[in-house]
């Protein structure tokens, strides 16, 4: 039987939180501070599962339109021929979900639980709202292919 240690993980706000949730940790073999929860999931789906890599090795992932337009996840930018725009990391992670798999459909459970780290609850706004981003940046960028959204099931990229 293999014996797994043990990892806490704190979450406080500020550096004086911090310092005293260290102390009061010190004796703990394993232990992580962060400043929020969003940042304890994110750190626990890397855990999960690997980053994805492109399939190249190289920096970018080409969309299903084309090698013009792809997802650079070092610099974390969406491109399309000779322009760029800046992608936060929700945009980034799920755009990078429906650029790996072309013209699939991503469910709300699923695209929640790859991007945000747990199961999808409630209407699923939350996804609307970053796939609504992503949209007006392909518009912007003039880019040839969009999100579309199937009822009641989810999402997948496909050329315009």
């Amino acid at each position: 039987m293999t014996t797994i240690p043990s990892l806490v993980i704190g979450i406080a706000s500020s550096s004086t939180e911090r310092r005293q949730l260290a102390q009061m940790l010190g004796g703990t073999e394993t232990f992580l501070i962060v400043s929020s929860a969003h940042q304890a999931r994110r750190f626990l789906d890397l855990v999960r599962r690997p980053a994805p890599v492109p399939p190249s090795g190289g920096e970018s992932v080409p969309t299903p339109a084309g090698p013009d337009l792809a997802v650079d996840s070092d610099r974390r930018v969406l491109r399309w021929r000779d322009r760029e725009i800046g992608l936060t990391p929700l945009e980034h992670d799920l755009l990078l979900c429906l650029v790996g798999t072309p013209g699939q459909v991503w469910t709300y459970a699923r695209l929640h639980r790859a991007v945000w780290g747990n199961d999808h609850l409630g209407r699923g706004s939350d996804i609307h709202s970053v796939v609504r981003r992503i949209r007006h940046k392909l518009r912007r960028l003039g880019g040839p292919a969009t999100i579309h959204a199937v009822r009641g099931v989810g999402f997948r990229l496909t050329p315009s």
